[in-house]
């Protein structure tokens, strides 16, 4: 897992092919204007927009959430957000069926430690367990 500035970003590109063109359309695009849903990203790359309000450290636990396939760049464009994260390996309580269309299985595990994010600060999930709204 990364914790960031978004003025960091390009310190992350050569970790994965694709980051940089991930960095690329956060930095180039109007986020704070963007509507709520997903944007498919020519590069293969796919972008979920939430106005959401970020949710607390108890209701957080509701998705805990880990993908097998792809890694998630989660952006506070503006206000606070709080994670919980847990390394995948030491997750038990499997909620639900894995859903390999959106690549997401939930799990009903307490995780190791929480953080917070605020503006423009992101984090890099690489297939681990987070929580998230």
């Amino acid at each position: 897992m990364i914790i960031d500035t978004i003025e960091n970003a390009q310190k992350y590109y050569k970790i994965h092919p694709q980051f940089e063109n991930a960095f690329h359309y956060i930095l180039t695009n109007n986020l704070v204007e963007a509507p709520d849903g997903t944007i498919e990203i020519p590069t293969g790359i796919r972008s979920f927009i939430t106005t959401a309000i970020g949710k607390s450290k108890e209701t957080s636990l509701e998705k805990f959430e880990c993908h097998d396939q792809f890694i998630d760049i989660q952006l506070c464009i503006k206000g606070n957000e709080i994670f919980g994260w847990k390394p995948r390996h030491k997750c038990k309580t499997q909620k639900g069926a894995y859903n390999a269309e959106k690549d997401v299985r939930f799990y009903s595990d307490a995780p190791d430690t929480y953080f917070e994010l605020t503006d423009n600060q992101f984090a890099i999930f690489f297939q681990k367990m987070f929580t998230h709204q």
